[in-house]
């Protein structure tokens, strides 16, 4: 496995470094609409997986855009958790992607999507103890020495947990970060939506993260059910604006990192650019209140 130091870890997670602002995920319906109006933006992130062809629309936009904003990738299909390595043909096209664009940084998820050739459309969980620990650690291991450069690992949303779980999932974050030497990824939504259905304290699960490893912070909006025992059940949908307490929580990370670039975004219920953008200068004034 790796050895880089958790210092050599940040500086090379955040290298050729995101600007410590605020972006947005790219969607298609604003192609045209950000080339022609130029917006003050720190950056734009789009979902890797959408991007391995060879050529088409998208490619032309995003070559376009690219010459005048920093550009981030994130990854939705590597199963770093799966039981099997990380599949070589999407490797392969994951190096062709980076090598065209030279991303300011590229992101996974802590989870699985494909058990042997089958390939799930979804981000599932993982139980936590020390084999599924050391397959992450490999995995990782593998993708980072492929494409020559640290990913930064986000933490997941989740809705069930495992019996037979053997660590809490900071500490199993903060051991693959300390093994592998990639960053993090910080999911400020996810901390919320998963500490709310596992009735875990937010502001707790923050404290036992490697803070001094994120890299890039996520912000999104969530929708409300409630489960089988009428308990609160928040589902992780990108749907929805920011809610108040996931900007509350983004707070107290901030006033522990200071300022790291940060993504809004939104996958469902794609608004108006006018409407992201507002949400970017929101987080942008968050920013803003802190010191480097």
């Amino acid at each position: 496995m790796m050895t880089l130091s958790s210092q050599q870890a940040v500086s090379q997670a955040q290298a050729p470094g995101l600007p410590r602002r605020a972006g947005l995920g790219l969607k298609h319906e604003h192609f045209i609409e950000v080339l022609e109006t130029s917006p003050d933006i720190g950056f734009f992130e789009v979902h890797a997986e959408n991007y391995m062809v060879a050529g088409g629309p998208f490619h032309h936009y995003l070559g376009l855009i690219r010459e005048q904003y920093p550009l981030s990738l994130h990854g939705v299909g590597l199963s770093i958790g799966g039981e099997s390595p990380p599949d070589r043909e999407h490797l392969a096209r994951l190096v062709t992607l980076i090598e065209r664009y030279q991303p300011h940084s590229f992101s996974e998820h802590l989870a699985w999507s494909s058990h042997g050739p089958v390939f799930l459309n979804d981000l599932l969980p993982l139980a936590y103890d020390s084999a599924t620990l050391q397959r992450v650690c490999e995995h990782i291991d593998q993708v980072q020495s492929t494409l020559k450069r640290p990913l930064l690992l986000e933490n997941p949303s989740t809705y069930l947990q495992f019996q037979h779980s053997t660590l809490d999932e900071t500490d199993f974050i903060s051991e693959i970060i300390r093994r592998t030497g990639c960053g993090l990824l910080l999911d400020v939504n996810n901390v919320y939506v998963s500490c709310i259905n596992h009735q875990r304290d937010p502001v707790a699960y923050i404290d036992g993260l490697p803070m001094h490893a994120v890299g890039e912070i996520h912000l999104a909006g969530f929708a409300e059910d409630t489960d089988s025992l009428g308990d609160r059940l928040l589902i992780d949908d990108h749907g929805a604006p920011v809610d108040n307490a996931v900007w509350k929580l983004y707070e107290k990370v901030l006033a522990q990192v200071g300022p790291i670039a940060t993504l809004i975004e939104r996958d469902n219920e794609v608004p108006a650019f006018s409407v992201l953008l507002a949400e970017a200068q929101q987080a942008e004034w968050h920013l803003s209140q802190v010191t480097p």
